[in-house]
């Protein structure tokens, strides 16, 4: 792979598909339906995912494409692959609440390597450099000239004064429980991958996930952390987390700043 023309790539189309996406989201109403599997899903999710597929198709049409929003590619397997969602927290963005990111990242031997978080309406951008390392780019932002970037990376935790970072839509009784075992300074709730680049720009220590995900919800913002100097580890044995499983889906995982006293579940 060309890193230094994946970083180049995976920048211009998440901003791509964040002009289309913020195009529908400051409309009058969007069309929200719901698929097979009962989650929802808008024009802007379709719309964002065909701009980044074509994108990606056309600079590197050897490598396997998996997209949430194209099911076809769900049964497909490789030892390298791109994987994207192109609209992650779809019901903050119905809710309008602008914690919803453009996620796309590239996976080598069960890892993501590279990765890209654009939060339009948030005006936050988070990628991996080609040369392995996690930045933040400053707004405004433009698809040909690259603006200010800032060096980002994880804190270095006080276990007794811990900052927590979990879901917006998905907290439950079992997160909580879990967060109870850790010395909690302060906690905060945010949408979509944004949880991971919060850990991995310090604003956070440790982020648990105790319920369904799937790899393309992750994989970007799992990238930008471990670029960051971070990790993303299984809930359950803290294993490492890896990518290319038969089904794309996650266990649960915590994502976390080395320093961090792992609890068991």
């Amino acid at each position: 792979m060309d890193f230094d023309r994946l970083e180049s790539v995976m920048r211009k189309l998440a901003l791509a598909a964040g002009d289309v996406i913020m195009e529908i989201y400051n409309s009058d109403d969007f069309d929200v339906r719901s698929k097979s599997d009962d989650s929802p899903v808008t024009a802007a999710d379709e719309a964002a995912d065909a701009v980044i597929s074509a994108g990606l198709r056309d600079a590197f049409p050897d490598v396997l494409l998996v997209t949430e929003e194209q099911a076809d590619s769900h049964g497909q397997q490789a030892d390298a692959f791109l994987i994207v969602d192109p609209l992650d927290g779809t019901k903050e963005f119905i809710h309008r609440r602008g914690d919803f990111t453009v996620n796309i990242a590239y996976v080598e031997d069960g890892t993501p390597v590279r990765g890209v978080v654009y939060a339009p309406a948030k005006g936050r951008m988070f990628f991996t450099r080609a040369d392995g390392s996690s930045v933040e780019e400053q707004g405004p932002f433009d698809r040909g000239a690259v603006g200010p970037l800032s060096p980002i990376s994880v804190t270095s935790p006080d276990n007794a004064a811990l900052m927590v970072v979990a879901s917006k839509s998905h907290r439950d009784q079992a997160t909580d429980d879990y967060i109870g075992k850790y010395a909690v300074k302060d906690m905060r709730s945010a949408g979509s991958s944004l949880k991971f680049c919060l850990v991995a720009t310090g604003e956070a220590d440790i982020y648990p996930r105790v319920g369904r995900t799937m790899e393309w919800d992750t994989a970007a913002g799992h990238a930008v952390l471990k670029g960051a100097g971070g990790d993303v580890v299984r809930f359950d044995d803290h294993a490492p987390l890896t990518y290319g499983k038969p089904d794309y889906a996650n266990p649960f995982f915590i994502a976390y700043a080395p320093g961090v006293d792992l609890k068991k579940a």
